[in-house]
């Protein structure tokens, strides 16, 4: 399924993706959605539609380990965080939670651009530009806990992080 970039720069911090003035919301994810991103991208929060990409450049999620984060990037309907390098905190909370964080060079992809993701291949198609940008694929492990939703779902089907 397409979705469309949202592109960012470099270094947005969790405090961009979840302003700290609306940190009383936390209890109320989807009213703290509402508010994603607000102050980078006005436009972000009504215009996203379910399957579309957050793009970002260097150090995405860098900051607090404000696991909201990811979790309301996630209810906006974003399929993937596509990114050149994410903080180590956003990168894990992300893939817990169920949302594909993805290392690649985001170079060759402009806001808007339509984007298709073969998570299980190792490439994004920008449909846009037909340009095909690959990248390492995850461990056989991240990826099962993210075709199950996240850790907590996978950990209750499987009953533990091992593969058999």
């Amino acid at each position: 399924m397409p979705g469309r970039a949202w592109k960012l720069g470099d270094n947005i911090s969790t405090d961009e993706i979840t302003p700290g003035r609306y940190i009383g919301l936390r209890s109320n994810l989807s009213e703290l959605a509402k508010y994603t991103l607000i102050d980078t991208r006005a436009d972000f929060v009504k215009g996203a539609r379910e399957g579309d990409f957050v793009v970002a450049g260097r150090n995405f999620g860098m900051g607090s380990s404000r696991e909201h984060a990811p979790v309301v990037i996630k209810l906006c309907g974003i399929r993937a965080v596509l990114a050149k390098s994410f903080a180590r905190i956003f990168y894990r909370n992300a893939i817990n939670i169920g949302l594909p964080a993805i290392i690649c060079d985001t170079f060759k992809i402009s806001d808007g651009d339509t984007l298709e993701l073969e998570l299980s291949e190792g490439y994004i198609l920008n449909q846009t530009t037909n340009v095909r940008i690959e990248f390492p694929r995850m461990s056989k492990t991240m990826e099962a806990i993210l075709q199950e939703g996240g850790l907590i779902p996978y950990v209750e089907k499987k009953g533990d992080l091992l593969l058999a």
